[in-house]
């Protein structure tokens, strides 16, 4: 599975191709294929989105996780500060980060 990611242009926030349009949760995440390099040049264009490129990803049974910890981290936020995580009432979101 290949996923999208990148920067929100006005805010930075992390973000997430959903197939349609873009969503702050990575469960969101649309398996973009072989087409990523023609969606990121898309929406850089259009300027819907900064700094994007494609990763691994794969469902799981708790959702969508990137291959990579690198973007695991970007998809839920601090490894050390739970409380500063996107969804830091989600009693599952240590689960899958380290």
């Amino acid at each position: 599975m290949k996923i999208l990611t990148g920067n929100d242009l006005k805010t930075g926030a992390v973000i997430w191709w959903t197939g349609v349009g873009w969503s702050l949760d990575v469960n969101e995440s649309a398996d973009v294929g072989e087409h990523g390099a023609a969606l990121v040049a898309r929406e850089e264009g259009a300027q819907h989105v900064v700094a994007a490129y494609v990763v691994d990803g794969g469902k799981t049974a708790e959702g969508i996780r990137p291959a990579h910890i690198k973007e695991r981290i970007r998809a839920l936020g601090p490894t050390v500060r739970l409380d500063l995580t996107p969804k830091a009432s989600d009693p599952a979101a240590a689960d899958w980060v380290i």
